[in-house]
């Protein structure tokens, strides 16, 4: 099975560099900036201390690379979803398996729009950071999570230890990822690592105040979240609040991240890229919005992140969220 992967970033190679080490025939679609970087081959290393090695993969600049292949997975930020569907349509295989690997949740359905074709919704729970040279670590734990398709080479993925969570619905999947997902902003305006920004309580503050948010929108609208967490998505704000000796006592597992990793928006940030804010807390405003509602917490961090500020102190974050929130509670 030859496999594309489009959208050859941080998260693109680090899939498609793990499933050619267990043997995927795999190409890469990307910037000429990656090719250049992993002309040498790939260096895939984890949190846990795994590391894999790869001689160097087929690239290409141009979609006309996913013209062999039966299965692409997408991993194009959530901007370029559009963009990406136009420039595949011409090139896909008539029974070409499309996943959408991607942040937010309708960017299967811009795919298969823009396709002519079913798009599988798929969910990468874990945090790739790109070290240059070559090298792509996975700082967090997590797995991939795919729409059920009997296509689906399950065994390579196992063989790649990318294992597959399949179901057969997805939206609960997307919904609880989103939810984890509103950390990004949180951690992007910190200008810390994930694990120094989640030590500190008020940080982890600021994140249950734009989970409960979210958490009331779906509930009112009906629409349940899957159980991404040993806890259920309910029951996350209650934890993250809680004092700093307590909170690594009883969910000490949330602290299991390499000491340098970043959120994805943090990077966008740094180098002043556009972010995915519209399609994270973005989607947020829009649900309120379907509910005549307001989402004041998450309406704030969408204007934080748009200022481009990366040092705020975790008190005076949780201090603009919390005027944010009082404002909204009074209708102003």
């Amino acid at each position: 099975m030859r496999i594309a992967i489009f959208g050859a970033g941080a998260v693109g190679c680090y899939l498609g560099g793990r499933l050619a080490a267990a043997g995927g025939d795999v190409v890469l679609i990307g910037r000429a900036r990656v090719g250049a970087e992993v002309a040498r081959g790939l260096v895939l290393t984890d949190y846990r201390g795994g590391r894999v090695e790869t001689a160097p993969l087929p690239f290409t600049e141009g979609p006309e690379g996913a013209r062999d292949a039966a299965l692409v997975l997408v991993c194009v930020k959530s901007a370029a979803s559009a963009e990406a569907a136009r420039a595949l349509r011409p090139h896909l295989a008539p029974d070409a398996v499309v996943v959408s690997f991607q942040n937010g949740l309708d960017n299967a359905q811009v795919l298969a729009e823009g396709l002519g074709r079913p798009v599988l919704r798929g969910m990468v729970g874990f945090n790739v950071a790109a070290q240059g040279a070559g090298g792509f670590h996975q700082g967090t734990q997590g797995g991939l999570h795919v729409a059920d398709d009997p296509r689906l080479p399950v065994a390579l993925f196992r063989r790649a230890g990318l294992a597959l969570t399949r179901h057969a619905d997805m939206a609960p999947v997307l919904r609880a990822k989103l939810m984890l997902n509103l950390n990004n902003a949180v951690n992007a305006l910190s200008g810390l690592p994930l694990r120094a920004e989640l030590s500190q309580r008020d940080f982890r503050r600021c994140l249950a105040l734009a989970q409960e948010e979210w958490l009331g929108l779906c509930a009112r609208a009906g629409m349940p979240l899957a159980r991404l967490t040993p806890l259920p998505a309910r029951m996350l704000p209650g934890v993250l609040r809680l004092p700093d000796p307590l909170f690594r006592a009883l969910a000490g597992g949330m602290l299991r991240i390499d000491p340098l990793a970043r959120s994805s928006m943090a990077d966008d940030l740094a180098q002043g890229r556009a972010t995915e804010i519209d399609w994270i807390n973005g989607e947020v405003l829009r649900l309120a919005r379907a509910q005549s509602l307001e989402a004041p917490v998450n309406r704030r961090l969408v204007a934080l992140i748009g200022a481009g500020r990366r040092d705020w102190s975790a008190p005076a974050l949780l201090g603009e969220l919390s005027a944010a929130l009082r404002r909204g509670t009074d209708g102003r």
